[in-house]
């Protein structure tokens, strides 16, 4: 069970900090269990809750700084997604959103920036659908980086740019 305070990654709704633990009086709800009251870290999107017993969707804590600089020597050696099938792309890419492992979100990153790159070369635009995964991960990826480390949102992909180029 987490903490009030914790940091977690939850499912799709990204980092968020549980601000209480409690019942909750919300109509059509079981009044008897226990929820998880978060709210988002990087958005204002309201309040999400999550019953404690859930088993339903990914929740994990957010990794630690000392996890996020591994990971982020990592990124060099991490492989990209592979996607065989043109046709199953998207299936490939919502079912590794839906991991919520951050060396996952690195692979579709990795995987759609040279997919990017390829299409540019061929006088080709990134498809809408390869633009919605490429930001969907680097959300993701970026909002926990930026919570295990410490550091504001908007400076994450600099930061890693300037990592990675410096190895």
């Amino acid at each position: 069970m987490f903490e009030k305070g914790e940091y977690v990654v939850y499912g799709s709704k990204g980092v968020c900090q549980i601000e209480d633990i409690s019942q909750i009086d919300i109509p059509g709800v079981d009044r008897d269990r226990l929820y998880y009251i978060m709210r988002q870290a990087h958005s204002n999107k309201g309040t999400v809750y999550l019953p404690i017993d859930s088993t339903r969707t990914v929740l994990r804590p957010v990794m630690s700084r000392e996890e996020a600089q591994k990971l982020i020597d990592e990124i060099p050696s991490i492989e990209e997604l592979d996607v065989p099938d043109e046709k199953r792309r998207e299936v490939s890419y919502k079912e590794a959103m839906k991991t919520c492992n951050v060396r996952v979100w690195v692979s579709v990153i990795k995987a759609l920036y040279s997919r990017r790159q390829e299409r540019q070369a061929a006088g080709k635009k990134t498809t809408a659908l390869d633009e919605r995964y490429m930001k969907a991960a680097e959300h993701e990826l970026y909002g926990e980086l930026s919570v295990a480390l410490g550091m504001p949102l908007e400076e994450i992909e600099s930061y890693l740019y300037d990592h990675i180029e410096g190895k």
